[in-house]
């Protein structure tokens, strides 16, 4: 992710920011310019952006639950932004603890969005295409009058339906869940970017007849998933796992496996992307590697890009944790065969980037 800078002040801003800290303009996020504007009101109610000056702009209906700071250009017609148009359903605001999660749920979907539209990939909506469109559920928890949960919802995807429990947006809840499936990295941003991952399979893998080449790098998508979910609970990872596979639970089936693979590629060119913003790089620039102070980790055009700058950023932040008695940040290690894996998403995503010029909101 950038960080960006006040057009009023020049103060750095970030993606999440409502308002500058320094001179305490309105911000809001213009995806076609994928910059925070500063801006000033207009007599009639609309607001001027400072990055984008002459065309005047809303924010999204969500800024008034304090649940989205994009803003809409008014002559599109439209009330709400691009990313929360993709909601179906959103949690009781009524109930207290709902509203801060669902908060913290949209900034996780904001971040998903950043990267679907830099790099500019197909993104229908369900409710135009209803055959291979996306939308989100973002459900609690059914609970009696004693506190009891009597109905769980369960984080998932299912033909283009992404369904997320809003109790992931708590920390000590997603903390117990994590422990319990024994995995070390489980965030917010993470099942996004995964489960993200099961709806792009359906349109770039399956919808584009690549299960052959699909097979040959991840394994047959025929295997019963039901049983194989069932088998990865009972007995756990095949031993030796980490060779072949980015995480445990990619191990339980090919279609985990891609969607595991899916979301680490996100993680690795936002991360770079991150590191570039802050000007961070450990020593020299390994022969054919992007150089996060120089390129922009979204424009690379090989994976080998990709690894040859994050393997150095990582073994340097996981170091740093280390002398703080922290575990690492970083607990993955990349074989050839998880590489090869990556590369195939990489390169589904440089062929998938949209021909056509995106929403005009």
């Amino acid at each position: 992710m950038k960080l960006f800078k006040c057009q009023n002040c020049s103060n750095t801003i970030h993606f999440n920011n409502d308002v500058c800290l320094a001179c305490n303009s309105r911000i809001g996020y213009l995806r076609k310019l994928f910059d925070m504007s500063a801006l000033a009101p207009n007599e009639d109610g609309s607001w001027n952006a400072l990055a984008d000056p002459g065309r005047p702009y809303i924010f999204c209906e969500n800024a008034r639950e304090g649940a989205c700071n994009w803003l809409v250009p008014v002559d599109t017609g439209e009330t709400f932004c691009l990313a929360c148009r993709f909601n179906l359903t959103i949690p009781d605001l009524s109930v207290p603890e709902n509203h801060d999660r669902w908060r913290r749920v949209e900034q996780a979907k904001k971040h998903l969005f950043y990267s679907l539209t830099r790099w500019d990939l197909p993104t229908p909506r369900r409710a135009e295409d209803p055959d291979h469109g996306m939308a989100f559920e973002f459900l609690a928890d059914v609970q009696d009058a004693n506190g009891n949960t009597v109905e769980s919802v369960l984080t998932g995807h299912n033909n283009g339906l992404i369904q997320i429990n809003i109790a992931e947006a708590d920390d000590a809840e997603r903390e117990r869940r994590r422990a319990l499936m024994g995995e070390p990295y489980r965030t917010l941003i993470g099942h996004f970017r995964h489960e993200v991952g099961h709806f792009y399979w359906d349109l770039l893998v399956k919808d584009q007849s690549r299960i052959g080449d699909f097979t040959a790098v991840f394994g047959d998508p025929d295997i019963d998933y039901a049983l194989a979910l069932q088998n990865h609970y009972a007995n756990g990872a095949p031993v030796g796992w980490q060779q072949n596979y980015i995480s445990a639970y990619a191990s339980a089936h090919p279609w985990e496996d891609f969607a595991e693979t899916w979301a680490h590629c996100f993680h690795m060119v936002d991360g770079l992307e991150t590191a570039r913003s802050y000007g961070i790089y450990p020593g020299e620039t390994p022969a054919g590697a992007i150089h996060p102070t120089e390129v922009d980790p979204y424009d690379a055009v090989s994976i080998d890009q990709i690894i040859a700058a994050w393997v150095p950023l990582t073994v340097a932040i996981n170091s740093i944790n280390r002398s703080l008695g922290q575990p690492d940040l970083y607990p993955f290690v990349l074989t050839d065969a998880i590489v090869a894996k990556i590369d195939f998403v990489f390169r589904l995503i440089a062929e998938a980037r949209a021909t056509e010029t995106a929403e005009a909101a």
